[in-house]
């Protein structure tokens, strides 16, 4: 499996919009700035990413981008697969196969399904909120939250 240039741009979009995490929307062209993402395809992305209920978009002059839901709620497994589908290194045959036909085929398909499930389960537990947190601490930003 390799993240594909789209779906490395409809991370860094929606952790551009929770990093933000701002009452009004962002505008696309703003998130393309900031990301180094074309113009020519971050409306592609941002239109993929509202159809798959990571965003929501206001149009108008003060219109753009707001997440859906709180960045605590979307994983990079979730976005990953919304723009270029199942997260999986070992080609789909070897993760089917039900009967060993070369020595070696069931060592191989379960080493390929426990590879496959440590890379979902680090996409999956990893949330957008655990992006920018780690993201701020690395910059030495991060703010308190003494909310209880």
């Amino acid at each position: 499996m390799k993240i594909t240039k789209k779906g490395q741009y409809a991370l860094r979009a929606v952790f551009e919009i929770a990093h933000r995490n701002r009452q009004e929307p962002l505008s696309a062209h703003s998130v393309a700035k900031s990301q180094g993402i074309s113009m020519r395809f971050i409306g592609i992305i941002l239109n993929e990413l509202k159809t798959a209920g990571f965003v929501v978009a206001r149009r108008g002059s003060e219109g753009g981008y707001q997440l859906a839901k709180e960045p605590s709620q979307i994983t990079i497994g979730e976005v990953i697969e919304a723009v270029q589908g199942p997260i999986s290194l070992a080609p789909a045959e070897i993760n089917r196969q039900t009967r060993a036909s070369h020595f070696g085929d069931a060592a191989f398909g379960k080493l390929w399904n426990e590879v496959n499930a440590a890379v979902s389960g680090v996409f999956f537990q990893t949330t957008l909120a655990d992006m920018v947190e780690t993201e701020l601490r690395q910059r030495g930003k991060a703010t308190l939250n003494y909310m209880i």
